[in-house]
């Protein structure tokens, strides 16, 4: 391997820009139907519901926050597997997180042209349509291959257009109608759906530890980030959560909360103002996928699970930009062929899978009394394992037969490639434990 494709990138990411990536990666499309879907189940307790939800799934999010202050490369899930289980296990819970946003990312490119079609219909033609998705995935990756530094600027300004309107929505909303007065708990039925609902509202909050090689004091910086951007996700959510309740919203405008909630308080300019938003929101969702996830296969190839020429380092930009080239190729595959549906549905299980690894791997390492972990893991780690370990067992309980078995039959074909990726690779370097 020569020197160019040893090089490292260098740690551009502070504790602001992580928190920036875990906010995208939780807010892009859902926020646009999530308050009607909550309201249905819980009525006026969701906002409630939505606190709740987020003191209990911070016990999940300590699981990786805790991991990531003991590794300072770039992987995440994929890296922690990695270092406990060995190669082939990492491989695998790799093989899985990029799968799997290889399917999400071509998925949201066409619904991010959607919207754009609804403001603009010249987007909705026939032959524009995919071609606005291919050089939307173009643009996306031009822009991650040209630097960290790039790319965070670029996530800033699309954050700041898309949560502008959302937060004036919300805000002038809860000064004209005020907070609902009463709260009424939902009925039981309902709570198995709310969980369902908030488990995806709230996924993505820790994405920043997938470029741990890249950010300054990885291992103080992203566990803060972590948790200050489920904070903020939580308060938004639940803000959104009382507005939306005090608006009066037609039944038939509920699978379009807030762009109802937004024609209701603003008129056509709020409907106007709400796609807008929609269109940002998604954009800078997908910035942070592309920006984050083509690490997972850098780190991959550092360590020599893939091929080297996915370990290369942009000489003249210090990005990855081989493995980053990849992943927009294979999304635009995807997103051009319409394969992505298919692919998505195969995935259902993919994210309880890295869950349950990073749960593994912290009672592994805890065992063990590598580092500081036994010095730093007290009594109350007992008690945020337990619910972890319970929020993931009922949430792998949800999943269908069909996607377990779709799921199994993408882990043969990651088994067959690593084995045929092994007879090409070194060993490379080896994960690094700093705890």
């Amino acid at each position: 391997m020569s020197q160019t494709q040893l090089a490292t990138p260098p740690r551009a990411i502070g504790l602001a820009g992580a928190v920036l990536i875990n906010i995208n990666a939780a807010i892009g499309a859902g926020i646009f139907a999530l308050p009607a879907l909550l309201y249905a189940g819980a009525g006026s307790f969701a906002p409630v519901a939505i606190i709740g939800f987020a003191l209990a799934y911070a016990c999940l999010a300590s699981i990786v926050a805790k991991l990531s202050t003991m590794f300072e490369q770039s992987g995440g899930p994929q890296l922690y597997a990695e270092h406990v289980f060995g190669r082939f296990v990492g491989f695998q819970v790799g093989w899985f997180v990029v799968c799997a946003n290889f399917a999400g990312r071509a998925a949201n490119f066409h619904v991010l042209v959607a919207y754009l079609a609804a403001l603009f219909p010249v987007f909705g033609g026939d032959v524009v349509r995919p071609v606005t998705v291919i050089a939307l995935i173009a643009l996306t990756t031009l822009v991650t291959v040209m630097g960290m530094r790039r790319t965070i600027g670029a996530m800033w300004v699309g954050t700041v257009l898309k949560l502008s309107p959302i937060l004036l929505l919300t805000i002038y909303g809860l000064a004209t109608t005020g907070v609902p007065a009463g709260v009424s708990l939902p009925e039981f039925s309902q709570v198995e759906s709310i969980a369902i609902l908030l488990a995806y509202a709230f996924s993505g909050v820790g994405l920043s530890a997938i470029s741990a090689g890249e950010t300054k004091a990885p291992t103080t910086t992203i566990y803060r980030s972590i948790f200050l951007s489920l904070g903020f996700v939580a308060v938004l959510y639940a803000m959104i959560q009382l507005a939306y309740a005090g608006t009066a919203i037609p039944q038939a405008d509920s699978d379009i909360p807030l762009a109802a909630m937004g024609e209701a308080l603003f008129g056509q300019a709020g409907i106007t103002m709400i796609s807008l938003a929609a269109i940002f929101s998604i954009a800078t969702n997908q910035l942070a996928g592309f920006l984050v996830i083509p690490r997972v296969l850098f780190g991959m190839g550092r360590r020599g699970l893939l091929p080297p020429v996915f370990a290369h380092v942009s000489p003249r930009f210090q990005t990855p930009s081989m493995a980053i080239v990849f992943f927009g190729s294979v999304v635009a595959a995807l997103a051009a062929s319409g394969t992505f549906a298919e692919l998505a549905t195969m995935l259902v299980a993919s994210e309880q899978i890295f869950i349950i690894a990073c749960i593994l791997a912290l009672i592994i390492l805890w065992r063990r009394g590598e580092g500081r972990v036994a010095q730093s893991m007290g009594v109350r780690w007992y008690a945020i394992i337990a619910v972890a370990g319970i929020g993931t067992i009922w949430m792998t309980l949800q999943v269908s037969l069909d996607a377990a078995l779709s799921t199994g039959m993408l882990a043969g074909v990651g088994t067959l490639l690593y084995v045929l990726a092994r007879a090409g690779t070194r060993e490379g370097e080896a994960t690094r434990f700093v705890g």
